[in-house]
């Protein structure tokens, strides 16, 4: 697919942007003429090699913050318009897949897992809110498109899982699933909320893909068994989840709000 400079001028900040998900979503939307922040939680080497991986006219900015603080989250809107003078994309990608048994669960592990899914994804759009918003203003009087995305306004968008909306959700993500319903239904209120700032608010909801999270925890034969289940016989890339993403962030979105849109090669349907 070719890629257009849709996102020319356009500042994408983006949580746990130097890996997986989040560094595929930073290549592709800079790849479109976005300038990008990258946050990330303490591996500087991955924030280095990331930046490195982006193209080579590509502004970018990564900055080291918890991303479960909304503290964090409030300074690292602040520094990301300190740097480009505005914010016109959120991607709330960090997180956390902590698979427990219910009887393993423990209440600092329960407490973790909301911090980073749900704590610092809400405070994070709380505090990007004004400047998203701002963007859709400016964005608007320019466009005769109308209000609200108008082609070209902000966006605000959640990562979720295609197992949050599963009705057989193995037992050890009862704890992630529970975390990313809270996503789902936060975008939902926040799309009617922010929608009338002209901020589109959607999530898209990966299935099994091909990530050092993913993987984490699981053997060969669990993740064959996975990339069994799915009528492609694989695992989903990073790089076409961030397809999704990138249009949610972009200006033919303009009319997509309040949606989770699943990327999970029919895993999940």
């Amino acid at each position: 697919m070719a890629i257009t400079n849709n996102l020319q001028d356009k500042v994408v900040l983006i949580t746990g942007g130097t890996k997986g998900i989040g560094l595929a979503v930073a290549q592709r939307v800079s790849a479109a003429g976005a300038s990008v922040v990258l946050n990330y939680g303490r591996d500087e080497a991955a924030a280095a090699a990331a930046l490195a991986s982006l193209p080579s006219s590509a502004q970018a900015l990564a900055v080291c913050a918890d991303a479960a603080s909304p503290a964090a989250m409030r300074d690292l809107v602040a520094r990301a318009v300190a740097r480009f003078g505005r914010l016109d994309v959120v991607v709330a990608n960090a997180g956390v897949m902590p698979l427990r048994d219910l009887e393993a669960v423990t209440e600092d592990a329960f407490d973790a897992a909301f911090a980073l899914n749900v704590k610092g994804p809400f405070f994070l759009a709380q505090a990007a809110a004004p400047y998203l918003s701002s963007s859709s203003s400016s964005s608007s009087s320019s466009s005769s498109t109308g209000n609200g995305g108008g082609g070209g306004g902000g966006r605000l968008v959640f990562v979720s899982t295609g197992i949050a909306r599963s009705s057989a959700v193995p037992a050890p993500y009862g704890l992630y699933a529970a975390t990313k319903g809270a996503v789902e239904q936060l975008t939902r209120v926040l799309a009617r909320d922010l929608g009338r700032a002209g901020v589109t608010v959607n999530a898209v909801a990966p299935g099994p893909t091909d990530t050092d999270l993913f993987r984490r925890g699981k053997s060969d034969a669990v993740v064959r068994g996975i990339e069994a289940a799915s009528p492609f016989n694989r695992l989903g890339s990073p790089a076409e989840v961030a397809e999704v993403v990138a249009f949610l962030a972009g200006p033919e979105s303009s009319w997509v709000s309040g949606q989770i849109i699943g990327a999970n090669g029919a895993s999940f349907v």
